[in-house]
C-alpha cells in the first residue's frame, strides 16, 4: 500500500458529526449576516457587540468540537503508531491550542 492510499483511507475525526458542524456553521453564518444588517440599520452599538460576543462564543464552540476530535481521532491514532507522524500531529494540535487561547 503506498502513502498516498494510507491517506486516502483515513478519515477526519469530525466525519462522524459532519452534519452537526455544517448545521452549526450554517447557523453561524446566519448571525454574522444579521450582524451586518444590525450595522446597516443602525442599530444600538452594545445590541451588535451582545451579537458580535454570541458569534465568537458559537465560533470556538466549533473550533473546541473540532480539536477535541482531532486528539481523539487523528493525533490518538498516530500515537499508536508511534514516530514522527505521532509528534507532527502532537505539535499540530499544541499549535492549534495555542491559536485558540490567543483568540
Amino acid at each position: 500500500m503506498t502513502d498516498t492510499t494510507l491517506v486516502a483511507a483515513h478519515t477526519h475525526g469530525y466525519i462522524t458529526d459532519k452534519s452537526k458542524y455544517l448545521q452549526r456553521l450554517r447557523r453561524i453564518e446566519g448571525q454574522a449576516r444579521g450582524i451586518s444588517r444590525m450595522v446597516d440599520e443602525e442599530q444600538y452599538c452594545i445590541d451588535i457587540l451582545t451579537q458580535i460576543s454570541a458569534l465568537t462564543n458559537a465560533l470556538q464552540a466549533v473550533a473546541v468540537g473540532l480539536l477535541d476530535d482531532h486528539l481523539k481521532h487523528c493525533v490518538l491514532d498516530a500515537a499508536r503508531m508511534d514516530g514522527a507522524d505521532a509528534e507532527i500531529k502532537i505539535k499540530e494540535a499544541s499549535d492549534a491550542i495555542a491559536r485558540l487561547v490567543r483568540s
